[in-house]
């Protein structure tokens, strides 16, 4: 066999590689965090990320960016919702995360960098024996929540009084598309709204560009709103 077509088997061999190793899994930081926060888990050693939401005009509705640890902690978190005029930016200290402008003490921690207790609001977490969020409670609240064997967030379910909503988010089949989903909220039984999401994806299977759909079924007529989301992903 000459160089040449050593070199062409190599080649072969590693794509073949590439194409057939498993994507990796959500670790129960970033999954749970995605489901308090609002925003698409990512997997791999990401460094740091942002999120940007623009409506239908182009305009940001919504930002969010972080920044983790080579273990996969949260450093810093901060969330801007543009269209509630609401925000807040959070870095780690110790066992919790302060307000970055304030200092205060907004949330406490478990273990390394999972959540435990929002004191301001009486919410508190526990987590299973893998460390994923799986409920939430406090005064007159009640959420659970489900992942899949990867770590995918599959949605939750949330009591407040005689409110009941649920959310229940189906992924694509294909593991390297996890971001590509559809969901469906109820409140009450009662259908709420459906969300349809697909997205283009880099080389650690994480979404870069996204196309968001939001149907409101608690109007009538039903409004359907049209996003896209844009990923910005720094790797360790």
């Amino acid at each position: 066999m000459n160089k040449h077509a050593v070199i062409v088997v190599l080649v072969a061999l590693l794509a073949g590689c590439d194409n057939t190793a498993a994507p990796l899994s959500f670790t129960p930081e970033m999954a749970s965090f995605s489901n308090e926060f609002d925003f698409d888990p990512l997997r791999g050693p990401v460094k740091d990320f942002s999120q940007t939401l623009f409506n239908e005009k182009g305009d940001v509705a919504k930002r969010v960016s972080g920044s983790l640890s080579t273990e996969g902690c949260f450093d810093t978190l901060e969330l801007h919702d543009l269209e509630s005029n609401s925000g807040i930016a959070l870095v780690l200290d110790a066992n919790y995360y302060l307000d970055a402008e304030t200092r205060e003490k907004k949330l406490r921690l478990q273990g390394k960098c999972q959540l435990a207790e929002m004191s301001a609001s009486g919410i508190s977490w526990d987590t299973d024996d893998n460390g994923f969020i799986v409920s939430a409670h406090g005064k007159n609240l009640q959420i659970s929540y489900r992942y899949d064997a990867d770590g995918y967030p599959l949605g939750k379910t949330s009591v407040s009084g005689d409110q009941h909503l649920s959310i229940a988010a189906t992924p694509s089949a294909d593991k390297r598309k996890r971001m590509d989903y559809t969901a469906v909220s109820l409140l009450n039984e009662k259908p709420l709204g459906r969300v349809k999401q697909t997205c283009d994806y880099d080389s650690h299977n994480n979404p870069v560009k996204c196309e968001l759909r939001i149907v409101d079924q608690s109007v009538k007529p039903v409004v359907e709103r049209k996003y896209t989301i844009e990923n910005s992903i720094e790797y360790y």
